[in-house]
């Protein structure tokens, strides 16, 4: 099975457009605008300004953050201003309904157009799938005849909505037809709106297929564009994929591949929760294995390549998307899909370029789950290869179908020593295969396949359940290690936090032995629906050889489960020196801005080359850090020159080694040069060594004014107390100490499991918000997202300059919108750390 990149034969520059979302920003923080600027979103697909579709994602709110946030295009979705899906539009006729919306589109633009610059990032959609909603056949339609049988009704209602809106403002984008497949009737209406001057600006319509449907389909628009002589218009598929592709890397890969191929934009189905960039995100500010793909598809630059697969354009196989940018004089490929062995075959390597030898990286990005959040991916390989005839083959012996794979090729033979794999020994032991032993066993599946694209992916196509409230079961995997040593341990499970058993206590807990010692008792992911994968992460002791790991639902010493969970495999790997060691950022492979570009003539460094900023040049690094806190970051550079640091947009101060707070999850850290030339070899992150102090206030500490109270109704939060029912003007205050004025971390525990009721398949959880006020200051108003029970807690960080001495947390809820979309009341607050940033 072999891959071949062809690095001569240029397919036209690298467009980025396959990172796009549909209802994947919730508002300005869920998820983290780290996150948002990290997976290079360029498109965003979202509901109307005050829409009652769902909770949050309303178009104002995110464009100004998403914007600012190195994003393109906010395409409004003008008819979620209703409810329901056929949307539920007043008015006894159809005209009474039209007229009805056509008042609210020009609401709509109207406030578009107080949004000042902005507005030229706003793309208009005035239909959604018109077919099926306003003009199909069903109650709410405008009259009962689809456009299919007969387009005159929807074509004027179309021509009306675009006049409409270009009068407004003659600068508007309005896209469409927005239709659900790419319809033969498609070229019809583009005859209609060529002749009456209302073309789309951009053409819109939806993929729920397959990645080869994208290139066909694609190309036959095109052909239609030139049947009826207009155009080439740019293109949006703003709803791609299946439940079955999100969050998995290798699935992705494979739209992505297609996408990028077709130079096209593309927006990711939103079938499930808004808010986490479509099962990208992880709480705010974490990202899985597809925000890590995204990650690395976002910094391909230069021009695209042509790509053969061993099975072109065939989906559930080996497929790639690859870039080379002479002035970096790096070439770049993403692959995935496939399973087993495979050659990547570089060919037409440009000499001028590489040289006679090529410096080859090559990393992993696993699947960790729809919620489990990943660190950064691994390094497989480090190595230099010749050069024979213009070509070099990297073979890769075991490749899973489920991760993506980056290379990264660059010139070699200047010196550099090749780094070790980041991992070292690990395995993976599916729950199907373990034993169980005790009552309410289950073996639950199939899940999500290529034949049943609908239900989610899981490691296998079954999973085990069993461990419940009332439960004696005992789920017993055989491993077998080989070497004595400390070893990460993943459980990978799901309960749903909707069901009966799980609303009594949220996050369903199971105890943990070793060979019948060492208990631990874990508490599993929850998810917002089942099947929805995260998992709990934990360290065990084994010795060289069998091992028995059991998770039950009893343990004489720790008690009993409460709740219901399933199982669908566990990871073991060796926490060796690899693993122990400073996270390593080469700074040749980071993001270059300012002027600055990559040299390969400077000896000593880590990799193959540097990266050399002038004055005010820039490197910047995404950086992953396990939870909130200190670490130890390092920056190495290779002779003099200066420049500062900053982390998350906060100065940190000059480079060297330094004790930092980093979010739990996605950081952005910048350096900026200060001198005529700075040369910039790598970025180390490593734990913190106790040199920031943080300190823990527990909310039921402060003072509740109103009807907020403390109580002991989460179980879970630290001490089993925790302040509930901030807002409609009651209030929390809590007096917090700093021993030095400056810019501090306040990290917040909380929960929040409010939801409201849905109208369809999606789950509508409900971003509660808190407006902190520091000192007497006007408060910022910060979203905490969904933690899927009351009793389930988790972290969001906010930086606040903080005074020598006491100053004073108060926390309110100033949201006067009673309606179903927003909350009144803030999250439930368990307690608050403060931590200096630097």
């Amino acid at each position: 099975m072999t891959l071949t990149i062809d690095l001569g034969t240029d397919t036209g520059a690298f467009h980025g457009g396959a990172s796009g979302t549909l209802y994947g920003l919730y508002g300005d923080g869920v998820p983290s605008r780290n996150v948002v600027e990290g997976m290079y979103v360029r498109t965003v697909s979202t509901k109307a300004q005050g829409g009652t579709q769902h909770p949050g994602a309303d178009a104002l709110d995110i464009l100004r953050p998403f914007v600012d946030c190195g994003g393109e295009d906010v395409y409004v979705y003008m008819t979620d201003i209703y409810r329901g899906f056929p949307y539920q539009w007043p008015g006894v006729t159809g005209e009474e309904r039209l007229a009805g919306f056509m008042k609210l589109i020009e609401k709509q633009v109207r406030q578009v157009l107080a949004t000042g610059d902005y507005k030229s990032h706003v793309v208009y959609v005035p239909f959604n799938e018109p077919e099926g909603n306003m003009f199909g056949t069903e109650e709410w339609s405008y009259n009962g005849i689809s456009w299919h049988t007969d387009p005159q009704w929807y074509f004027a209602a179309w021509k009306d909505a675009v006049q409409l809106i270009k009068r407004l403002d003659p600068d508007a984008r309005v896209a469409g037809p927005n239709t659900c497949v790419l319809y033969e009737e498609v070229k019809g209406f583009l005859e209609f709106a060529k002749a009456h001057d209302v073309l789309p600006d951009v053409i819109t319509w939806h993929e729920l297929s397959t990645p080869a449907a994208i290139r066909t389909n694609v190309a036959k628009y095109r052909r239609m564009e030139r049947d009826v002589g207009i155009g080439p218009l740019p293109v949006n598929i703003n709803e791609y994929a299946h439940n079955y592709h999100l969050s998995v890397p290798g699935q992705i890969v494979q739209w992505i591949s297609a996408i990028e191929e077709s130079k096209i934009d593309a927006d990711m189905a939103y079938w499930n929760i808004d808010g986490n960039l479509n099962d990208s995100a992880v709480e705010a500010n974490k990202g899985n294995g597809q925000w890590w793909l995204f990650n690395a598809y976002g910094r391909m630059t230069g021009r695209t390549v042509r790509v053969t697969a061993p099975q072109p354009n065939v989906q559930y196989t080996l497929q790639g998307v690859a870039t080379l940018d002479r002035d970096k004089r790096q070439a770049r490929a993403l692959l995935g899909g496939g399973s087993g062995a495979a050659d990547i075959a570089f060919s037409d390597i440009p000499a001028e370029i590489f040289g006679d030898t090529v410096h080859v990286r090559l990393h992993e990005i696993p699947w960790t789950g729809q919620v489990g959040a990943s660190a950064q991916p691994l390094r497989l390989q480090d190595r230099e290869l010749p050069v024979v005839d213009g070509k070099v083959t990297l073979s890769l012996p075991d490749l899973h179908e489920m991760s993506a794979y980056e290379v990264i090729l660059s010139p070699g033979g200047h010196g550099a020593v090749p780094l070790p794999p980041s991992v070292g020994w690990r395995a993976t032991y599916e729950a199907v295969n373990a034993t169980y032993t005790g009552g309410g066993y289950s073996k639950n599946g199939p899940e999500g396949s290529p034949a049943d694209v609908d239900k989610f992916a899981s490691s296998g196509t079954h999973h085990v359940g069993g461990l419940r409230t009332g439960s004696d079961g005992v789920l017993a995997f055989a491993a077998e290690v080989p070497q004595d040593g400390t070893y990460d341990l993943s459980v990978f499970a799901n309960s749903y936090n909707l069901d009966g058993l799980i609303k009594e206590q949220g996050p369903t807990n199971v105890f943990l032995r070793v060979d019948g010692a060492d208990p631990q008792e874990l508490r599993l992911p929850l998810g917002y629906k089942w099947v929805v994968w995260g998992h709990t992460d934990t360290q065990v002791q084994l010795t060289a050889g069998k091992h028995t790991i059991t998770l039950a639902a009893q343990d004489p010493d720790l008690g009993v489960t409460k709740g219901d969970a399933i199982i669908d495999k566990i990871d073991l790997a060796l926490r060796d020196e690899r693993v122990t060691a400073p996270a390593l950022y080469d700074a040749e492979y980071a993001v270059l801005g300012g002027g600055a570009h990559v040299s390969y003539a400077h000896r000593g460094a880590s990799g193959p080359g540097a990266a050399v900023l002038p004055h005010g040049g820039t490197t910047t690094f995404w950086v992953h850090a396990a939870a909130d806190g200190e670490a130890t970051v390092t920056v190495d550079q290779l002779g003099g020159g200066e420049g500062v640091l900053t982390v998350n947009g906060e100065k940190a101060g000059r480079l060297g080694r330094t004790p930092l707070f980093l979010a739990g999850g996605i950081n952005k850290l910048t350096v900026t040069a200060t001198s005529s030339q700075l040369v910039l070899d790598r970025l180390l992150v490593a734990p913190g060594q106790g040199h920031l102090k943080t300190t823990v206030y527990a909310a039921e500490e402060g003072t509740v004014t109103g009807d907020a109270k403390v109580t002991g109704a989460h179980t879970f939060a630290t001490g089993g107390k925790a302040v509930d029912g901030i807002g409609n003007g009651a209030a929390l205050t809590l007096t917090v100490t700093a021993a030095h004025t400056g810019r501090h971390a306040l990290t917040i525990r909380y929960s929040n499991g409010q939801q409201a009721p849905a109208t369809h398949y999606n789950p509508d959880p409900v971003c509660r918000h808190a407006d902190i006020s520091v000192n007497g200051e006007p408060p910022r108003r910060v979203l905490f997202p969904t933690t899927f029970h009351f009793n389930n807690f988790w972290d969001v960080t906010v930086p606040v300059t903080l005074w020598e001495g006491a100053n004073t947390l108060t926390f309110t809820n100033q949201d006067q919108n009673q309606n179903r979309q927003r909350s009144a009341y803030a999250p439930v607050i368990d307690q608050v750390a403060v931590t200096p940033l630097a």
